[in-house]
């Protein structure tokens, strides 16, 4: 139930959560016996691991590259292990010593590939090498004209082609290739070669750098057309090629009708300037003809659009035929009379040229620790780039898992990369809305078995900051309204588990000077704090009352349970002060006992007044040690004589069903468990309401009537 209002309920609480992160994010390579990482490995998962002896100073080299490289894979949905090989292990990668020059990647416990350590020579080998071995059947290799062909023929009118040209495997721009194709592999046919020849064979005339064409078969209808082909030109890292396929991806050419400066296309999100061709209708045609071949030679530089000015409120000078827009935010837009074709290509290609240099001098004086971008997405991304993203409160989805976990329940996909700025940034949001719907999902829970005991609620994100002000609390707290007091407190919640906040909120409803009867003492023993007992022949006296509660509102009986106990309505009471006095004293009377640690009972002296000071001077002498016990209670447990006299059993097994609640009691976590199960079994049946699991019959020392139960029969016969 949500409310925003204490004074319509009896019991209130409201709990709000704000995230916070931990700051740290490294990533060791884990150290694994071969029977260890055989158990790890999971069907379909993928993973590559590294066998050597454990003190082999001569792998040291590799096994820092391969410590750099857990992260990147890891990205990728793979694991990577260092397997140490003791000597008495019998395994087939433990076996010779040229086995221990090698790594192997499975696929579950399936080998795939084995590589000599001498092709990952470095971080950009290893993925490369891994990544090539994973998407064999979306990466292509060729070698000849003829070979490349083929997969264009076989891929007119169906699908375009990503075609790389990388000077050797495992390098950087290998590695940037495979990382795209692991992203795009279902999308394009990705091709790779490493003969300069076939490079030449195609018409490049740069063939000592890295190069990536973009082959246009898809529209391609007849078998003898040649599919278009579109270079990169920047230079192959991941960013460049995921920014490269994206303009493939854009339209060709866009039709708009709005001022120039508000327009904002994938192209301008990506960092490439925009170019208006200014068209009217007495020459619609030509110029959309015109802004096809600019669209086509800009094809991966910039975006084209065609600019309708007789449907524009904002007037465009009558002599400018072309707009140009820059990529930077702020800047404004350049009205051009540009008489062809070639002209604004390149206007364009200097302009953007320019930019480039601009970037590259900027990017060599900072310090290469510094490598931020002026995007500021990417910015904030490298800032915090150290920082623990909370992935375990969502579920990781493979592909023998996507189809049962997103069919079981509503569920929301996020699909990123991690090597791409954007996917990052919104995967942090992506974890920030987890967190938030798990403070709430857990307190939700936590209220569903507390039903019946307290009314619970959850503030919403603008009442936060008041009310933490207000109540001088951090967030995540809860309030706990008492109106029979006419009070709010505030409770700070350092954990967000079921348990934990079931425990808190229970013994938040605890009274602080309670009078103590054979039904609530389980839950004031759960405190696990000495119990400060005022016995009393009726009701308490309003004095002695009082003293108790100054005394616990200044903070000096933290440590301890006060309470007080009616003979009248607890006459076992009589009966416990029997077994602790020889002879009985008079009434009012004052004892700790302390049940869990010791079990010594001590005595307020007789002879002295219940007031403020007497009471503190008692306390502080017990704790320095200065006064005697007058008795120490026996530590066994008391249990049942015969199964067939435990009758408490009998009671719980008999009223199970359809418990009787007095008081909420803190659950087990088997308990918990349980329900949880149940719940998920049968969403139909209505929840299990907790039960008491604390018994008198289990408690050990925690049991203080067992002294006075004869003396208790004796008084109760005569």
């Amino acid at each position: 139930m949500m409310s925003s209002s204490f004074n319509i309920f009896r019991v209130g609480f409201s709990f709000v959560m704000m995230h916070i992160f931990n700051n740290s994010t490294v990533v060791t390579l884990p150290e694994l016996s071969p029977q260890k990482y055989f158990s790890t490995l999971q069907p379909g998962k993928a993973s590559l691991a590294y066998f050597c002896q454990a003190d082999s100073p001569s792998t040291s080299v590799f096994l820092e590259e391969l410590n750099e490289a857990v992260k990147p894979l890891q990205d990728y949905g793979i694991s990577v292990a260092k397997v140490n090989c003791v000597k008495e292990e019998i395994s087939r990668y433990c076996g010779k010593e040229k086995d221990l020059m090698k790594a192997y990647l499975f696929r579950g416990n399936i080998l795939l590939r084995e590589f000599p350590t001498d092709t990952l020579f470095d971080v950009n080998a290893i993925v490369a090498h891994v990544l090539f071995a994973l998407l064999f059947n979306e990466v292509k290799y060729v070698t000849t004209l003829e070979d490349l062909q083929n997969i264009e023929n076989v891929l007119k009118g169906k699908a375009n082609i990503a075609f790389a040209y990388v000077r050797a495997i495992g390098t950087p721009e290998h590695r940037a290739v495979m990382e795209a194709a692991f992203v795009y592999g279902t999308t394009y046919q990705f091709v790779l070669t490493t003969e300069m020849a076939l490079l030449e064979s195609i018409g490049s005339e740069d063939i000592q750098h890295a190069h990536l064409y973009f082959f246009h078969c898809k529209p391609v209808l007849d078998f003898i057309q040649q599919c278009g082909r579109t270079l990169m030109e920047q230079p192959l890292t991941t960013l460049n090629i995921h920014r490269f396929i994206k303009t493939m991806e854009a339209p060709l050419l866009t039709e708009v009708a709005e001022d120039p400066q508000q327009v904002s296309t994938t192209h301008l999100q990506l960092g490439l300037p925009l170019v208006f061709i200014v068209s009217q209708q007495v020459t619609y045609e030509a110029d959309r003809r015109t802004a096809e071949w600019v669209a086509w030679r800009l094809l991966g530089k910039a975006g084209v659009l065609l600019l309708l000015r007789d449907s524009l409120e904002v007037n465009i000078p009558q002599h400018a035929n072309v707009v140009f827009k820059r990529a930077e935010e702020g800047v404004p837009v350049e009205y051009l009379v540009l008489d062809n074709i070639d002209l604004i290509v390149s206007h364009v290609e200097n302009n953007v040229h320019t930019e480039e240099i601009q970037e590259d001098e900027d990017y060599d004086i900072e310090d290469p620790d510094m490598d931020t971008q002026d995007d500021e997405v990417a910015e904030t991304v490298y800032r915090d780039r150290k920082r623990q993203l909370a992935l375990e409160l969502t579920v990781e989805l493979t592909e023998e898992t996507f189809n049962t976990t997103v069919m079981a329940s509503d569920s929301i996909v996020l699909f990123y990369a991690g090597w791409e700025a954007v996917s990052m940034a919104f995967l942090q949001s992506y974890i920030d809305v987890a967190i938030k719907l798990k403070a709430i999902e857990d307190f939700i829970e936590a209220g569903n078995y507390l039903k019946g005991y307290v009314i619970t609620g959850v503030y919403p994100e603008e009442d936060v900051l008041i009310l933490s002000n207000k109540y001088a609390t951090t967030v995540p707290a809860l309030l706990l309204a008492r109106h029979k007091e006419g009070r709010i407190e505030s409770i700070p919640l350092a954990s967000t588990h079921v348990q934990e906040i079931v425990q808190i909120i229970t013994n938040a409803l605890l009274e602080t000077f309670p009078e103590i009867t054979v039904e609530n003492l389980p839950n004031y023993l759960r405190l696990q704090k000495p119990l400060l007992i005022l016995f009393s022949d009726g009701s308490i006296n309003h004095k002695y009352e009082e003293v108790i509660l100054t005394l616990i509102k200044q903070k000096h009986l933290d440590s301890l349970t006060p309470c007080w106990l009616n003979l009248k309505n607890t006459p076992v009471g009589r009966g416990i002060l029997r077994a602790y006095f020889d002879p009985l004293p008079p009434l009012p009377l004052l004892v700790l006992v302390n049940l869990h640690s010791g079990g010594q009972v001590f005595a307020f002296p007789s002879d002295q007044s219940i007031t403020e000071q007497h009471l503190l001077l008692w306390l502080k002498k017990l704790e320095a040690g200065l006064e005697s016990h007058i008795r120490i209670l026996p530590a066994e447990e008391w249990k049942p004589p015969l199964p067939a006299y435990d009758f408490l059993s009998m009671m719980d097994d008999a009223t199970s069903p359809h418990p009787t609640r007095k008081a909420p009691e803190c659950m087990k976590e088997t308990d918990v468990q349980e329900n949880d199960k149940e719940q998920h079994e049968d969403k139909s049946t209505a929840r299990k309401e907790p039960v008491e699991t604390l018994r008198i019959k289990h408690w050990s020392r925690s049991n203080w009537f067992k002294e006075a139960e004869k003396s208790f029969r004796h008084d109760k016969e005569l």
